[in-house]
């Protein structure tokens, strides 16, 4: 069987393509299964027909990347895998991008693709998986972009401070030094997308506000981007409270890891009880990630994977007594 071949037409960025010591071509050949040949200006790619085809979509994406002007890092050439992979219908003529000041925030796995349109077309989106799979930094940036854009005024986000109980009051410091360190994942996902001195001035008059979620209550939110993450850790009444606060031209994203709820044995997770009364209403999107959208390092996706295995292999011996 004849070899796919494909050709570039820059070789100054075939290095950067290649990677050092070739470890690019080498990530792909061990994802796919195939075989990777550096002729010149081009590639030669051995292996089945479909896993060589998904082989040239990703180097022809990340060379791409190159072209644009951006960096191919690890985590790039994994991502064009994943997206390679993908049914060439999913995304219709062009996958979803995110644009904030700092930079272009692509889709990493089609689950991502498809949570970052959901967040474009829909007004109220729920955000389920394990972590690592990019649901807070997605919608910090979906945020972020609406704000610059002068799309909404203001954006919140929220956290239940499970660990506190709530009761924030007892903790020491003004209410700032209260919150920070439940907010701490989505102030990261801030500075990644706005300069410091823009997340300060706006964290100051109010274009964004970072409040644990007993903060919401009694409020009505208009124009707003309102976030809630760690939704696994609310309870259906706290759940339904967040929910209506919705205002006029608002965009929700709910987002949670069904399995990490920190909420006493017994207590029903809201963020269960929401998906299950939601399902099939207008204008509300779920989008579901796994272990194989997780765009951390590879180590953590298989750390959840074996976690995963584990809990699965406890719950059978229960279901069948």
């Amino acid at each position: 069987m004849a070899p796919t071949l494909i050709q570039f037409d820059d070789n100054r960025l075939l290095p950067l393509l290649f990677g050092e010591h070739d470890k690019n071509l080498v990530r792909i050949e061990e994802s796919l299964g195939v075989q990777l040949i550096n002729r010149g200006n081009q590639v030669a790619i051995e292996g089945p027909p479909d896993a060589a085809d998904i082989a040239r979509v990703a180097l022809s994406r990340l060379y791409q990347r190159l072209k644009d002007g951006e960096e191919v890092e690890p985590g790039d050439v994994e991502a064009a895998v994943r997206m390679a992979s993908a049914p060439t219908d999913l995304f219709g003529e062009q996958e979803p991008v995110i644009r904030t000041k700092r930079r272009h925030i692509k889709a990493r796995s089609p689950a991502q693709a498809t949570y970052m349109e959901a967040m474009l077309q829909n007004e109220l989106v729920f955000g389920i998986g394990p972590a690592g799979t990019g649901k807070t930094y997605l919608a910090v940036c979906a945020a972020v972009s609406m704000l610059v854009g002068g799309q909404i005024d203001r954006i919140i986000l929220s956290r239940p401070a499970v660990e506190a109980g709530e009761r924030l009051g007892f903790l020491p410091g003004d209410m700032k030094e209260k919150v920070d360190p439940y907010m701490r994942p989505i102030y990261d996902a801030l500075y990644e997308n706005l300069p410091a001195d823009q997340v300060t001035r706006k964290l100051e008059n109010g274009e964004i506000e970072v409040a644990p979620l007993a903060f919401m209550r009694g409020r009505t939110l208009k124009n707003a981007f309102i976030l809630l993450d760690e939704a696994q850790n609310t309870t259906p009444v706290q759940m339904k409270m967040f929910l209506t606060r919705l205002g006029e031209n608002s965009r929700m994203v709910i987002n949670g890891d069904l399995s990490q709820v920190d909420l006493p044995r017994g207590q029903k997770s809201g963020l269960t009880d929401a998906v299950h009364t939601l399902e099939g209403v207008k204008g509300i999107s779920t989008v579901r990630f796994t272990e194989s959208d997780v765009v951390r390092h590879a180590l953590v996706s298989r750390i959840v994977k074996a976690y995963d295995a584990q809990e699965q292999a406890v719950q059978a011996p229960e279901t069948s007594s």
